[in-house]
């Protein structure tokens, strides 16, 4: 069967959100790239799937960073069309793998940006959150954010009942559709008790528990202002975002001698090689405190 490559991309699109159950972001993310191939593939005069061939994807490699994507953009492409080339050989309309031969760029060593302890802990100051409904869940949010180390999609979908008090636990849903429990502290159900009792004073009929004071629930872009919005005045990190907050959750645990396997757990990783990142920053922090306050390095 003759399979065009604008309907395979469609297809596509449609397995990876449907049965694959893909995040809403990976789907436009992977969805772009393909469809930024296809075009390729088009002023190639290129339109049936068949006609592909190895050469194709590394000449578009090629392409992309002649035109100066960095490494991990065209990483994240080539990872595209993988996923997109398995999808078209799971249904016979391509014959080989036409990304055997195609390699990915190095990429540079980059570490997590992370919150300091001193920075983190603002967040339990008093006065640092106004005594109105968005401060309370603005407090709360952090804390959740923080003591977590849930991703902002995770924590625009938690619900009221995602939390079960007399246990202690967070059900939170993952990338696709994956459930893990986090445990929470006492404190943490506390400024939860104080945001429902805020939260039930305004109109909202939607279960999902972080919502605006008219009772629309948060997305990911209300999640990431509201970090911005606090964090900017109490951090001197380089970048801040809801994801700093999650790699400040790995990396503070990693310092107090946390098991990195209960780690990648907790963060929901697939492999534990998404999570040993955190290790290097934690040999960083190591060596920073000798040099700073073990005799001999002071000496040297």
């Amino acid at each position: 069967m003759l399979m065009k490559v604008l309907e395979a991309i469609v297809r596509y699109k449609a397995y990876i959100s449907n049965e694959r159950r893909m995040s809403p972001e990976t789907v436009r993310a992977y969805g772009f790239e393909v469809e930024q191939f296809g075009n390729f593939l088009s002023r190639r005069g290129i339109s049936d799937v068949d006609e592909i061939t190895p050469r194709e994807p590394r000449e578009w490699q090629a392409i992309c960073m002649e035109d100066g994507k960095s490494p991990r953009s065209v990483t994240r492409m080539l990872s595209a069309l993988r996923s997109w080339t398995r999808f078209l050989r799971k249904n016979n309309w391509l014959a080989i793998d036409i990304m055997a031969k195609v390699s990915s760029p190095r990429q540079p060593q980059k570490m997590p940006v992370f919150f300091r302890e001193n920075e983190a802990e603002h967040l339990y100051d008093e006065g640092i959150f106004p005594a109105t409904f968005e401060g309370h869940r603005d407090r709360f949010l952090l804390r959740l954010l923080y003591e977590t180390g849930i991703r902002r999609s995770e924590a625009a979908g938690i619900t009221v009942t995602s939390f079960d008090t007399s246990a202690r636990t967070l059900k939170v849903l993952g990338k696709r559709s994956k459930e893990r429990y986090i445990p929470i502290e006492e404190e943490l159900i506390s400024a939860l008790k104080v945001y429902l009792d805020a939260r039930g004073q305004i109109p909202c009929q939607d279960s999902r528990l972080f919502v605006t004071g008219k009772g629309r629930p948060l997305n990911g872009d209300d999640i990431y202002r509201i970090v911005k919005k606090y964090m900017r005045g109490l951090s001197c990190a380089e970048r801040i975002s809801p994801h700093v907050f999650r790699h400040t959750f790995a990396t503070h645990i990693l310092n107090e001698g946390g098991n990195i396997d209960a780690i990648k757990e907790l963060l929901g990783h697939s492999s534990l090689s998404s999570t040993e990142v955190y290790t290097h920053v934690t040999r960083e922090h190591l060596k920073a405190t000798y040099k700073h306050a073990h005799p001999r390095a002071l000496k040297q």
